[in-house]
């Protein structure tokens, strides 16, 4: 029998989150639950994978899966086409949402917070890293307009390949980093009959407050 729906459901008991077990500042404990995911997620999951969550100019939420590529201080960086949906939306609303999620660990973290542009110094860097396809394809592809069908997005590559036959592609000004700086992280962690674990983080006048939620 197809199972429905409403029968799909797992119980989580892999592990706890106490007050404990969490430092006052919660990077570190990000940091910590990434490591573990580092270790124990397997493939096809990505440990830095993420959903991000922006608005547009007219109050409509869009939410896509993003990669992780930095993480400091002074926030969590990703990087993509200014140009596109996602860099207009964040244009007109400066603020964003990140959800991570850990299927293996049972866990999950939600991140909100404004977000900010990096220094091109920073884009230039991260971009020179990457492979030469992806370099190529932020420079062949106008991120999130409409084309005619594949065969349009080929033609654009082709045309861009010939362009850097002899130089190494640069980053294009309409591709570059931006930086979530966090005001909100909430860590998740599954338990039993659904009472989960949930610890919430605020910024409060530049310090950390940090609270239990109810499932």
């Amino acid at each position: 029998m197809t199972q429905t729906l409403a029968d799909m459901r797992r119980d989580y008991t892999r592990d706890g989150l106490s007050e404990a077990q969490a430092p006052l500042e919660p990077l570190q404990l990000f940091q910590s639950w990434f490591a573990d995911a580092v270790k124990t997620e397997q493939l096809p999951v990505e440990p830095n994978s993420m959903m991000l969550a922006t608005v547009d100019n007219d109050g409509r939420p869009h939410c896509r899966v993003l990669l992780l590529k930095a993480l400091d201080e002074r926030g969590f960086t990703f990087f993509t086409n200014y140009d596109g949906a996602k860099g207009q939306q964040l244009q007109d609303n400066p603020f964003a949402a990140m959800t991570f999620f850990w299927p293996a660990l049972e866990r999950q973290v939600r991140i909100e917070g404004r977000v900010e542009k990096v220094t091109p110094q920073e884009s230039d860097a991260y971009f020179q890293v990457r492979p030469l396809g992806s370099r190529l394809g932020a420079w062949a592809s106008p991120q999130s307009r409409v084309i005619a069908d594949r065969g349009e997005l080929e033609s654009l590559l082709a045309e861009t390949e010939k362009r850097f036959l002899d130089t190494a592609p640069h980053c294009p000004p309409h591709w570059g980093g931006y930086r979530l700086i966090p005001e909100r992280i909430e860590f998740w962690q599954g338990r039993a009959s659904r009472l989960h674990d949930r610890l919430n983080y605020r910024l409060v006048e530049g310090t950390w407050l940090r609270e239990r939620l109810a499932p």
